[in-house]
């Protein structure tokens, strides 16, 4: 710009006044026509959310302030001087100039924060995407309110006697509908091409001027009033005819444009400018600047409409058919009608969070981002799942909309959870489904409590959604580890994700930019404080499977913590679009969740099931072993609670023998006494140890090959020389090698093991587990 500092005349407060306003680094501001400010309910002076800004008065007996903290920040060395820094404020900021010398208020001054996030074009971002927003969770609702009751007559009444910010509120959503081009370009359409009727027009002619006679002019003819006498020679004599009047009476069809949908069109209007009247009368009472401005511009922009001579003839309706084939279906009337459906439920809504909205002035666009983002999502989950219930902070209700004192009151709140639960069918597998708007995880969580929640500190979420298989409740399912819960966080303020995560920095620009993230750690200013929530929500909140933020971008990425969907991290751009063109990515997404989640091999529903065993037995701080073992047997990591060990039996030394030197061990099959039952942990043991008739130590350890057992026959033993086999079949186990050395020398005191006792000297062979058998252990004599 040429301009580089914005100057505001103050003459109105002191001739010569003035307050200059710096843009720092690479800020910039706007400076726009009054016309154009009045339009748009905007201050003509606009700075950009997001920059900084210095501030000076020309003299220095005059101060600036703010009742929102942070933005404005007086100088402490000259205190007419100092910085603006809007931040995320978006909308009218009203600044107030103080007498510095007496603490006195003088006058309040108002600039435009504008919105920069969602396209280039800064006014096409702060106007058409804020209104848009807006006018979409009106459309939402108003879609919600149809389902619950669809009349063809539609009657209401609003109450203006109700808190001047209620009526604010009610007035933002009205103001959302009418103030839309598409509402005024309805209008023009209707004016330039409305729907007519034909109708007969009366009215007296010369006879002499009547083309074609009909039997109705044949009758006036014959009996009408003020008769000329026809000339003897014409021929109607001939007929009994000897005269005629002089005037008759004939009709003609003209073009009405006084029809019930045309009545219907005014009476809208009519009805839009009396609310907004209305509306401007308890803004002035209690002396609302912002919104008085609004209202007033409002019903001059429908004045206008209604001083266009098309309406001059158009009569009041009788009745409001709002089933009319013109006004659902044509063009211009669709649009009206659609827009006065909207008014009729808009005017009867409360919505308890619009206030973190619109108060005041201030548009606050994250906060709208965030309840934008909800109901999109609302439909998104509705389109893959069916809902069931709705709840709102605890409570059930029929709908997300409720009838209460106030009005009809819209169950969304920031810090208030609202959760629509449903259920999935597909593919032979039942599927719950929860998604929660403010879910709070409570903090400290034990596991063995078997709840959700998070390891320290409470976390919430904007939103949540949780999937579970449905033969559990909520409860069980977090108990087993059935549960995953998917978390995404609606993060305005992000530019650009995929750079914020992994800027293109390498060599020593890289490690400056890791110094300087370490200089902000410490002053409390870090950077990627996102990045960090997205990491505490998957690794904090118990069963989660991924943390991704929505933010107002232009590029989607993901981050796989393993080979499949989830668990993950990312973030997906989604930007206010009449298409939703910019939610496909996040539903693809959502598809690709669902379609893993219907998959019974994967992997991390694999983890899970082995997480719930892992973790089921609690496991106390004095159950410990520390004992030399090896670290892999057979490629695989060794945990003694879950490595097998065959404890066998011996007769006498021949068999001794016969085992040593055939690498061999076998087990007797069937029922008789001494056989082996054939469970798992006996066909996968990992060692063998040998014990002989009143041997309770011993330190006979041996490592079994990882091919696993064979079935001998009697003859095959004797072939191999087995001394008096006398079972059919043998379960035969082949010995690697004698283990001793890997558990340094121990004894194994066998009356400790648990199953010894019932098998005491016996032949009967039984397992134990590694663990067990450690401790069960007596030292070797050192030799």
């Amino acid at each position: 710009m040429e301009e580089r500092c914005l100057q505001i005349p103050l003459d109105e407060i002191e001739s010569g006044l003035t307050l200059s306003i710096y843009p720092e680094g690479n800020s910039d501001f706007r400076l726009i026509d009054a016309l154009d400010a009045k339009e748009f309910s905007e201050s003509a002076y606009q700075i950009l959310e997001g920059n900084t800004y210095e501030y000076g008065f020309s003299k220095s007996s005059y101060q600036l302030k703010t009742n929102i903290p942070g933005i404005v920040i007086p100088s402490k060395k000259h205190a007419s001087s100092g910085r603006i820094i809007p931040n995320i404020y978006v909308g009218t900021l009203a600044l107030e100039i103080i007498d510095g010398e007496n603490d006195k208020f003088i006058d309040t001054l108002n600039l435009e924060v504008l919105a920069t996030k969602f396209n280039k074009e800064i006014d096409k971002s702060y106007r058409e995407n804020y209104r848009f927003m807006l006018e979409n969770i009106t459309d939402k609702c108003s879609e919600l309110l149809m389902q619950i009751n669809t009349p063809v007559y539609q009657t209401f009444e609003i109450d203006f006697d109700c808190d001047e910010g209620t009526v604010y509120q009610r007035f933002c959503f009205v103001h959302s509908i009418i103030h839309n081009p598409i509402f005024t370009e309805s209008v023009e359409r209707i004016i330039s091409n409305p729907t007519t009727n034909w109708e007969e027009e009366s009215e007296s002619t010369d006879i002499r001027k009547i083309g074609r006679i009909n039997n109705h002019l044949l009758r006036q003819i014959i009996s009408g009033t003020n008769r000329v006498d026809l000339p003897s020679s014409h021929s109607m004599r001939n007929c009994g005819i000897g005269s005629i009047p002089m005037r008759i009476d004939s009709f003609r069809k003209i073009e009405n444009i006084d029809t019930a949908e045309n009545r219907f069109i005014k009476h809208v209007l009519e009805t839009f400018k009396r609310f907004c009247e209305e509306c401007l009368a308890v803004f002035e009472k209690f002396r609302m600047t912002k919104p008085t401005e609004e209202a007033a511009y409002l019903i001059n922009k429908l004045e206008t409409h209604l001083k266009h001579p098309f309406f001059k003839n158009i009569n009041s309706p009788t009745s409001l058919k709002l089933n009319s084939p013109v006004l659902q279906k044509r063009s211009g009337y669709r649009e009206i009608l659609n827009r006065w459906l909207q008014f009729d439920f808009a005017s009867r809504l409360v919505w308890k969070g619009g206030d973190d909205v619109y108060k005041a002035g201030k548009k606050d666009i994250a906060t709208l981002y965030e309840y934008w983002l909800f109901f999109t999502l609302y439909d998104l989950v509705k389109e893959k799942f069916e809902i069931d219930s709705v709840s709102f902070d605890g409570k059930a209700y029929k709908h997300l909309i409720e009838p209460t004192n106030d009005g009809l009151n819209v169950m969304l709140k920031s810090g208030k959870q609202t959760a629509l639960e449903g259920t999935f069918t597909k593919r032979n597998r039942d599927l719950s489904i929860k998604f929660s708007y403010n879910r709070t995880f409570k903090g400290g969580v034990n596991y063995k409590n078997k709840n959700s929640g998070t390891w320290t500190a409470p976390l919430r979420p904007d939103y949540t959604l949780s999937i579970w298989p449905k033969i559990f409740s909520e409860k069980e399912a977090e108990g087993n580890e059935s549960i995953v819960h998917i978390h995404f966080d609606a993060k305005y303020k992000i530019d650009n994700f995929y750079q914020t995560v992994q800027p293109d920095l390498e060599g020593t620009e890289l490690e400056h930019a890791l110094d300087q993230t370490k200089i902000d750690e410490r002053k409390g200013t870090y950077k990627n404080v996102d990045l960090l929530k997205m990491h505490a929500y998957k690794d904090a909140i118990r069963r989660s499977g991924g943390a991704y933020i929505l933010y107002p971008g232009a590029t989607d990425e993901t981050f796989r913590g393993f080979h499949e969907i989830i668990p993950g991290l990312g973030a997906f751009s989604v930007n206010p679009s009449p298409s939703n063109a910019d939610i496909k990515g996040l539903s693809d997404f959502i598809d690709l969740v669902i379609d893993h989640l219907l998959d019974r091999t994967s992997q991390r529903e694999k983890l899970s099931d082995e997480t719930y065993h892992i973790f089921k037995v609690p496991k106390e701080d004095d159950n410990v072993l520390h004992e030399r073992i090896p670290e892999y047997v057979d490629k695989e990591k060794v945990f003694a609670d879950e490595v097998s060990v065959l404890i066998g039996f011996y007769k006498n030394a021949e068999h001794l023998q016969w085992i040593l030197k055939n690498n061999l061990y076998n087990f007797r099959t069937g029922t008789d006494r001494g056989s082996l039952p054939l469970s798992d942990m006996h066909l996968h043991a990992k060692y063998l140890i040998l014990h002989g008739k009143d041997e309770l130590e011993t330190d006979k350890i041996f490592k079994l090959t990882a091919k696993g057992p064979r079935i001998f026959s009697r003859n095959d033993l004797l072939k191999k020389g087995y001394p008096e086999p006398r079972g059919e079949l043998y379960v035969v186990f082949q010995l690697e090698r004698d283990a001793s050395d890997d558990f340094e020398k121990i004894r194994i005191d066998l009356r400790r093991l648990t199953q010894f006792e019932t098998y005491r000297n016996s032949a009967k062979p039984f397992s134990a587990t590694l663990s067990e058998v450690l401790k069960s252990k007596i030292m070797r004599d050192a030799q």
